[in-house]
């Protein structure tokens, strides 16, 4: 049998990413220990009684110890803590990495304390779901779903390589950007569709008439969707638009100027516009589903349980 890619793997923060990468690495047998651990000692038990870990460690420290890889799967506000914590039990080639969706705040809050015979290689997998915790996690999570690799300029290619090759082997397609790329793009692929989601569902429940009940009975339409994107977990979200608030109110800027526009075409009857975006758009659509990124089927997928994420 071939040896694993990662001979002992640390997973710090077990929910729906965390739990994923460790259903995904076992199902690959791509690394001979799986190390878990959580703050919470009620999500640590969750994981004992799952049984897919095989050592639970009740400190971020405890999982670093010995570890050749430990990924970060924590909220990005405390990405840094648990970097300082991690830092000085990490061996010697051993590589830190994380899962956060904002690449320039973490890399500043966390290779700092990363020490000289260690490497960082950031990362951010392209999937999820709006369900959270240690059960919400699946191995197929991330088949077909892009992973954003953001080494530095002084990353060990090695590192990255081995990096590169773990998110491969759990079905993901990989990519690599500065971290300033990454956040400006996902700003506005990601950050910006969910701060207009959260904006819209709030709308609507705060709107005095149309009742909370018709909200909810008339979903069917458009509406549903939104609701699927709100219902993500709400620290992950706090923490992105706080890290990447730069690339967001860029975006945000340009995207209240086009709806202004919008708006205007609206008030003055310009069809000719409105069918022009809306031709522009479906074929945005029509290329998703091209790449894979999305499927064709009614309800735009969303029953399927590896429906991607944000």
């Amino acid at each position: 049998m071939a040896e694993p890619l990662i001979g002992r793997l640390a997973i710090v923060g077990v929910g729906l990413i965390g739990s994923a990468i460790i259903h995904a690495a076992r199902r690959g047998r791509l690394a001979g220990t799986i190390v878990a651990s959580d703050a919470s000692p009620e999500v640590r038990a969750r994981v004992a009684e799952i049984g897919f870990a095989d050592v639970i460690a009740e400190t971020a420290a405890e999982a670093a110890n010995g570890a050749d890889l430990v990924i970060v799967c924590t909220p990005i506000g405390v990405c840094g803590a648990v970097a300082a914590e991690i830092g000085p039990h990490l061996k010697p080639g051993a590589i830190l990495s994380d899962v956060g969706s904002v690449k320039g705040a973490v890399v500043r809050d966390m290779s700092p304390h990363v020490p000289a015979h260690a490497q960082f290689v950031p990362a951010h997998p392209i999937a999820g779901t709006e369900n959270s915790g240690p059960d919400a996690g699946f191995a197929e999570l991330f088949d077909g779903r892009w992973t954003i690799l953001a080494p530095g300029p002084d990353a060990d290619p090695a590192a990255v390589a081995a990096v590169r090759a773990l998110w491969e082997g759990m079905g993901a397609k990989v990519d690599t950007m500065t971290a300033e790329h990454h956040d400006l793009v996902f700003a506005i692929v990601s950050h910006v569709p969910h701060l207009i989601a959260y904006n819209i569902v709030g709308t609507a429940a705060d709107l005095e008439d149309v009742t909370q009940s018709e909200v909810i009975k008339y979903s069917a339409s458009g509406f549903r969707d939104f609701t699927r994107i709100a219902a993500s977990d709400p620290t992950m979200w706090r923490d992105v638009f706080l890290n990447n608030r730069d690339a967001v109110l860029q975006m945000l800027a340009r995207f209240v100027e086009d709806l202004t526009a919008l708006q205007r075409a609206i008030r003055w009857g310009e069809g000719d516009k409105l069918f022009e975006l809306f031709t522009r758009t479906r074929a945005i659509r029509r290329d998703i589903i091209e790449q894979g990124q999305d499927t064709a089927a009614p309800d735009f997928g969303r029953r399927s349980a590896s429906a991607p994420g944000e």
